[in-house]
């Protein structure tokens, strides 16, 4: 049984070009920092969710969503997630298209779900540059050989994905942010989006960088992800 912890029923957000929900699995195996889930990270937890009651919400919005994005702490920690996905896929006409979201550390699950056509657009989180890697993700170098794996399967362009980085001004800077140009390049997308700040945040005492900021640090990967972009936040042109 899938630990099922939240369920977003509408979201405009989630999932690029689609009318989606989000359901929030539980357990994580990262302590970043910068986590604004801290209630998701123990596994083990009781599902607040059953996976029928999920079902049927599901159909009960079929013709009027486009999309499920799977999302969590981190999904693929669930052994029986292909199951509910199949479930989802066998809904037929109307059906839907499944985003998962993903810190990276479970390549072969990762690969699994994709040849088995149960995702349609993964969206990996990039923590940092390869050297501060550790640091970013809070677990040390233990997760990073199956981390650049996950990186290397994408950039296959096997289906539509995007990279993403949380920016937090005490963990990226311009020497960061260009490491991870020359490491992702050739992404189909990539996006940079802010930390925001909150009593939730596992670490205290993080701080965000300005929309100006952030913009200049778009600026630093350019060369390498010609198609970066900022999410979520606003550039004053003036």
């Amino acid at each position: 049984m899938v630990s099922l912890q939240g369920l977003q029923k509408l979201t405009l957000l989630d999932y690029p070009g689609q009318v989606a929900c989000t359901v929030f699995t539980g357990g994580c195996n990262f302590r970043c920092p910068f986590c604004q889930n801290g209630d998701l990270l123990p596994c083990g937890q009781p599902s607040q969710y059953t996976e029928a009651g999920l079902l049927a919400f599901l159909q009960s919005r079929r013709g009027l969503l486009d999309g499920v994005c799977i999302s969590g702490g981190e999904p693929l920690l669930q052994a029986e997630l292909p199951q509910l996905l199949e479930q989802i896929k066998a809904m037929g006409y109307l059906g839907f298209a499944v985003k998962l979201d993903t810190n990276g550390s479970h390549p072969r699950a990762l690969v699994d779900l994709v040849e088995r056509k149960l995702v349609d657009y993964v969206a990996m989180d990039i923590k940092s540059s390869p050297s501060q890697y550790g640091a970013a993700c809070g677990v040390g170098a233990l997760y990073w050989p199956q981390v650049q794996r996950s990186v290397e399967f994408l950039l296959q362009n096997r289906l539509s994905y995007e990279f993403r980085t949380t920016v937090v001004r005490e963990l990226h800077g311009p020497e960061e942010l260009q490491a991870i140009g020359r490491w992702l390049q050739g992404a189909q997308r990539y996006f940079l989006q802010s930390f925001e700040n909150s009593e939730r945040v596992l670490q205290p005492g993080l701080h965000s960088y300005s929309a100006a900021e952030l913009e200049a640090l778009r600026q630093v990967v350019l060369p390498w992800l010609p198609q970066a972009k900022l999410r979520g936040v606003t550039v004053d042109q003036a």
